[in-house]
């Protein structure tokens, strides 16, 4: 028994394939060797789903001037779960600068799902007002420059998941100048703790 699952999770593995077509190069994760061969499937192509929604929030089919270069980075690959975040560079001729966009993803490696933020926590719990809390409060801590006053995240916000932090972004110019980049926050899960569900994603990394 024990041999069977160590081999299973040698075989386990994120691996980078590539997005190649005129003005567009883009690499992005695919997930292999999950013992469910259905979820592997589910994750791949939502994977390339979102891949396929960012080049089309940035104008690639309609602008025959824009050139896409793009790249992801694996947040977390444990316990059964894998987090990523791709990012995409995009420059159209005769802009004065390029526009980078970010999204995200969150899975469950052993049944295929796709977690959102509000899955970290538990049913009930007021979980919006926390992060807004918290983000608000580090916005000023941090003295960032900002375009507009913070309210709220949404409750589809995008995030990601480190083994040790739940990772807000916002996108450039949603909040803050260009020159600024993408706004961060991670906060450590004890920070939440209370509010976490243990049967959830988070509760399974602490």
């Amino acid at each position: 028994m024990d041999m069977v699952l160590d081999t299973r999770i040698r075989m386990e593995r994120i691996v980078t394939r590539k997005l190649v077509k005129p003005r567009l190069e883009v690499k992005y994760p695919q997930v292999h060797g999950l013992r469910s061969r259905f979820a592997e499937q589910m994750i791949n192509h939502s994977i390339l789903d979102a891949v396929y929604d960012l080049i089309r929030t940035q104008g690639y089919v309609n602008n025959p001037e824009m050139t896409i270069t793009g790249t992801y980075e694996t947040k977390l690959h444990k316990n059964g779960l894998a987090s990523f975040v791709y990012e995409n560079y995009g420059y159209s001729k005769g802009a004065a600068h390029g526009m980078t966009y970010k999204s995200s993803q969150t899975f469950g490696l052993d049944d295929g799902r796709e977690y959102k933020l509000g899955d970290m926590f538990l049913p009930g719990s007021d979980w919006v007002k926390r992060i807004n809390e918290i983000i608000r409060r580090e916005f000023k801590e941090r003295d960032i420059p900002m375009l507009a006053e913070f309210k709220s995240i949404r409750p589809d916000q995008p995030y990601f998941l480190t083994d040790r932090a739940i990772g807000i972004y916002f996108q450039l110019y949603e909040y803050t100048p260009y020159v600024y980049g993408f706004p961060t926050f991670e906060i450590p899960f004890g920070q939440v703790k209370d509010i976490l569900d243990p049967n959830g994603p988070a509760g399974r990394l602490m």
